[in-house]
Parts: C-alpha cells; structure tokens; sequence
C-alpha cells in the first residue's frame, strides 16, 4: 500500500479517468474522478460550450484540495483525475498535501480530437479541446511531476508508474 497522492492531469481526452483507475487499482489506492465534484453550475457551462474562469474552478479545485487533505491526515494514498492546466491550480492542489506528485498525460492535438470524437457520454464538448490547450500550463521543474504520452497504452503508463515506485522504495531502503 502506498500512501503517495497522485493527480492525473491534463486536457480533456487525454485519458485521465483511463489511468487514474488503473493506477488507483494497481496500487490498491482509492481513485477519486475529479470532474464528479464539479458544481452543477460548472457542469452546465462546460457542457453549453462555455470555458470556465479561473472562479469557477476556484471553489472545485478548494473541495479537491480538501479531499486530499482528508487522505493525507489519513495516511492513505489517492489517486485523483484533475486537468490542474494551470500552475496556480495545482499550487492550490498542494495546499492539501505539498509532496504531490503530478503524471502529465500529454498528446498531440489530432490524437485528443479524435479520442474526444469517439466518446459518448461526457459533458465536455470537443469544442474546448482548443480553450484547454491554450490553458494548459505544461509542469516545469520542480513541480514534483512525470510527463507521459498519451499515444501510449494506459497500461503501458501505470506499468511505467508502478516500476518507478517500486525503484524508488527499493533504493530508499
């Protein structure tokens, strides 16, 4: 059992729900689908095709904070699905344990239409793919997070994931 917090993030499309449950899985941690506890309000303005302002995710992203502040005094791990597209953002992720660690899924434009073309079901629409990657603040150094292809199988990623952890407990004994 690990008691590391992960968010997985990125722009729709990049498979986060995908990774984060399979991670959580693997590593026996509960997964929490960030965008369920979006406000209904934040919801309908995606779904009606309209980008939300850093206010309108500032209350969702304090309840997500919470949520890994519950984890972290727990003790336990969390394996979260947030697209965190800012710096700020996650800085206020960190308020709720600052050892964090990010897995960037990235991929290439065309890639993310299509995934976003294919699914049925969700209340995003394709149409802020472009309002998203033109958010989107890649993680720079220092902010405690891995970067993955998304052209890549989610197995591929979360077999990635799981090796480095067991590396990185294997040297630190």
């Amino acid at each position: 059992m690990y008691s590391t917090i992960f968010v997985v993030m990125g722009v729709s499309g990049c498979g986060k729900s995908t990774v984060g449950a399979q991670l959580a899985a693997a590593l026996g941690l509960d997964f929490l689908e960030g965008d369920s506890l979006h406000p209904a309000h934040n919801v309908a303005r995606m779904a009606a095709g309209f980008a939300l302002s850093d206010a309108d995710r500032e209350g969702w992203l304090q309840t997500l904070a919470g949520r890994i502040r519950q984890a972290r005094a727990a003790g336990q791990g969390l394996v979260l699905s947030c697209s965190a597209l800012k710096h700020a953002y996650r800085d206020i992720l960190r308020q709720g344990a600052p050892d964090i660690f990010f897995l960037y899924l990235h991929g290439d434009a065309a890639l993310l239409t299509a995934r976003m073309s294919a699914r049925t079901g969700h209340y995003m629409p394709l149409s802020l793919l472009a309002s998203q990657l033109a958010t989107l603040e890649i993680p720079v150094v220092g902010e405690n997070a891995q970067r993955f292809d998304v052209a890549s199988r989610p197995e591929d990623i979360v077999a990635a994931v799981v090796a480095q952890l067991r590396e990185s407990r294997s040297t630190t004994r």
